[in-house]
């Protein structure tokens, strides 16, 4: 049943491009528009096969058992009464606004701030123009510039519900409060002028909201690191405990993460330009019958848009729209984040599980509504799951840029409105989430000497062969006597249970007293740990701290609060 429904979506699809195709010129109606009528004839097929009347009569009500078994569902009183009354929960609402992301980035991805910034770049537009020579008159400014917020979002749906054109409703809807206006509103602009722009704005702003989150969990986890330097914990390769390394150190291969994605997220930003007056197809051409053919005076109105609106150049060329590799370039940086969380959180959790360390967890918050002890890292677990839709977004900016048709198509938009909102407001609430869990994170230091003592004798025996070799030992007589040893040691470990005694063998043995008083040095963690603690202040004092610097004390404080 699943393959027949994917199937008949990706058929559906081929449909699609059938139509689209039939409106192009004859000569791209050969092979692919066979083909996609082909699709198309397939995709009817596994609609009518997928019939329960064509259907044996005991597979038929095994695929409707559920509905037949969940009729009492409907038995009870009020549901129209409460879909009247509770309006706002009778509508599905993204969990992105009502869970996890901040008031600031919700508001950036907001309707009020869309549409009152299409305002301010008609208002923009036309002053320069008037500033160049146009006919504008300061009343017809003043009347625009006072009603940016003045929007009437009903009137607003109305008009696109008749034209099928968000921006020329929302044209007649600022016409509507600033009638004087009215005849120079989106003079010689096309529909990109307002809707590119004000996408590169809101990315802008988004990232400029995002990127001192960032620093503020490189700083918060730059002081756990700083402070667990040198606590020796057991390293892991394949998951299988390895050589020692130390708290800090491990927080450090975190930390280096983030000052990746802090680099990639300020280069990002850097990198956007403004689309600034290009006209329908990027040719400035209805700008150029404005100014009676003076492309001086169309030139000098893109920079004077460009430089009122905060963006230091316009893209040099453009089609109708931006080139949707920018897209692909932000998201891939948001994405690459959702990435390094993931890491962190999933290292986070798997210490968690051995109990070296903990997440926040407040005293009144309950773990498992069935298991009352439980402290589970669900903070991490929401990271680690608002991380794999953050990373699965950017195959949607690489298609949308891909698929775009010469100067541009409109199937960028709807998928564009949903990826860019979503991706944005995902790694907002990862970083929120993130600077909770880095300013309350808790290490259980003899938690971790336990298991650090239940692995260490094994680790050692290199050590032990060393230091009997020095006392006039021979190396493969030694080796062999440790490797017995060991092998006796392991069997009670891994078939009886028991507490690894390897170094009460060590001290029994005959062999081995000629090292019985150093047994205890040598098997001292802080001598397995290399330059752990040296590597991890140097790290900080060269990588971390020039990053820190470039951001205020304002910026880099506050405590991240959780609502849920």
């Amino acid at each position: 049943e699943d393959y027949l429904f994917l199937s008949g979506v990706f058929n559906a699809i081929q449909a699609i491009q059938v139509i689209r195709l039939v409106t192009l010129p004859s000569f791209c109606k050969s092979r692919s528009y066979l083909y996609s009528v082909i699709s198309f004839y397939f995709f009817s097929r596994s609609v009518h096969t997928y019939n329960p009347s064509s259907l044996p009569e005991d597979e038929t009500a095994d695929i409707f058992v559920m509905s037949s078994s969940t009729s009492d569902l409907v038995a009870f009183p009020g549901e129209e009464a409460a879909r009247a009354d509770l309006k706002e929960y009778a509508n599905y609402r993204s969990p992105l606004s009502t869970r996890y992301a901040s008031k600031d980035m919700l508001y950036n991805f907001s309707d009020l701030k869309k549409f009152s910034t299409w305002r301010k770049l008609w208002y923009i537009l036309a002053k320069c123009e008037k500033e160049l020579g146009l006919e504008i008159t300061e009343e017809q400014l003043n009347e625009m510039r006072t009603n940016i917020f003045n929007i009437d979002f009903k009137l607003a749906a109305e008009e696109e519900k008749k034209v099928r054109h968000d921006v020329m409703a929302h044209v007649h809807t600022f016409a509507e409060c600033a009638p004087k206006a009215a005849p120079i509103i989106h003079l010689g602009a096309t529909s990109c002028y307002v809707g590119d722009n004000t996408d590169l704005i809101i990315l802008r702003d988004g990232l400029e909201i995002l990127i001192p989150k960032v620093a503020r969990c490189i700083h918060r986890l730059s002081k756990f690191a700083k402070d667990q330097r040198a606590v020796p914990t057991l390293g892991f390769t394949h998951m299988q405990p390895a050589q020692l390394t130390t708290v800090g150190k491990r927080a450090s291969l975190w930390l280096q993460d983030l000052l990746f994605d802090e680099r990639n997220l300020v280069r990002a930003k850097d990198d956007l330009r403004f689309r600034g007056v290009k006209g329908t197809t990027g040719t400035q051409a209805s700008f150029l019958q404005l100014f009676e053919g003076n492309e001086t005076k169309v030139t000098q109105l893109d920079k004077f848009v460009t430089k009122s609106c905060g963006f230091a150049k316009a893209y040099a060329v453009t089609g109708q729209t931006y080139s949707r590799r920018v897209d692909v370039d932000v998201v891939s940086a948001l994405a690459a984040l959702g990435a390094s969380s993931h890491k962190i959180c999933t290292d986070i959790r798997l210490l968690a599980h051995m109990k070296e360390v903990e997440e926040p967890f407040e005293s009144t918050q309950i773990g498992s509504s069935a298991m009352a002890y439980k402290r589970n890292p669900m903070r991490s677990e929401r990271v680690c799951s608002l991380a794999r839709h953050l990373m699965n977004l950017v195959g949607n900016a690489f298609q949308t840029s891909a698929v775009q048709w010469m100067e541009r198509t409109l199937d960028d938009s709807a998928n564009r409105r949903i990826t860019l909102s979503e991706a944005f407001l995902t790694a907002d609430a990862i970083l929120e989430t993130l600077q909770n869990i880095f300013e309350g994170l808790v290490v259980y230091p003899e938690i971790i000497k336990r298991h650090i003592n239940a692995e260490l004798p094994f680790m050692a025996t290199e050590n032990v062969i060393m230091a009997m070799v020095k006392k006039g030992g021979d190396r493969q007589v030694c080796h062999e006597e440790i490797r017995v040893l060991s092998q006796k040691a392991a069997g009670e470990v891994k078939q009886n249970g028991k507490d690894n005694d390897l170094v009460e063998r060590i001290r029994a043995s005959k062999y081995f007293e000629p090292i019985k008083d150093e047994l205890d040095s040598l098997l001292d963690p802080s001598t397995f740990i290399g330059r752990a603690p040296s590597q991890v202040d140097e790290f900080l004092k060269e990588e971390v701290e020039p990053v820190l610097q470039k951001y205020s004390e304002d910026l880099l404080g506050g405590t991240a609060v959780l609502s849920i």
